[in-house]
């Protein structure tokens, strides 16, 4: 199988993926002081490895090399890497020494994530097994987008806290804004389905 250069850009997303959560697993909040530059790295991984899925799709729609390797690897770099960066921010390293999560993030957020990205991959499954289309849509590439956009910001954030004291207390906000609309992205794939999910059955001897 040859892997062309939009494929080898997602697998070097991968490879980036795998460096930032190394960072990540780096970082500890029960320091005395913790290490701000490490997740000004982990924000420039991240940054540089979500703004190569611009590039992959750019190049596999303009030289019409989409694969079927693609249609399947893209996808599954996109959600190891928000899903990953958002289980390390809910995780013990940003758990400072009064126990308190200096990320925001919490593991029911987490749940609510990944459990969004198994129902929207069953239902393109179900949907495309039935020979209809099921690509993503608006909703989707807005969640995509603020999700990313909320890892940065709460980088950012926990990295130089006051010098951006103002950003820290919209904080909060921008993560519950996010989960608002992974959530309602999901009913509107859920929407999307609605007249394969209402198809009965027919048992195969």
């Amino acid at each position: 199988m040859r892997v062309n250069l939009p494929n080898q850009i997602t697998l070097g997303r991968l490879v980036l993926a795998i460096i930032f959560f190394v960072c990540l697993a780096r970082y500890d909040a029960r320091v005395v002081v913790p290490a701000s530059g490490l997740l000004d790295w982990c924000t420039a991984l991240f940054l540089v490895a979500a703004l190569s899925d611009i590039v992959d799709g750019y190049l596999a729609r303009k030289w019409n090399e989409v694969t079927s390797f693609g249609r399947v690897i893209d996808p599954f770099v996109d959600k190891i890497l928000v899903i990953g960066g958002y289980v390390f921010l809910a995780g013990e390293g940003f758990v400072d020494p009064g126990g308190r999560m200096v990320s925001d993030v919490s593991g029911w957020m987490v749940v609510v994530i990944l459990g969004r990205e198994l129902l929207v991959t069953s239902l393109r499954g179900v949907t495309e097994a039935s020979g209809k289309a099921f690509g993503a849509n608006l909703h989707g590439k807005a969640k995509m987008f603020l999700q990313s956009f909320t890892i940065v910001w709460i980088l950012v954030t926990v990295a130089h806290p006051y010098g951006s004291s103002i950003l820290v207390q919209a904080r909060p906000f921008v993560i519950y804004l996010m989960i608002a609309v992974t959530l309602l992205s999901g009913v509107s794939y859920v929407w999307a389905a609605k007249g394969v999910l209402s198809q009965t059955s027919v048992p195969t001897s």
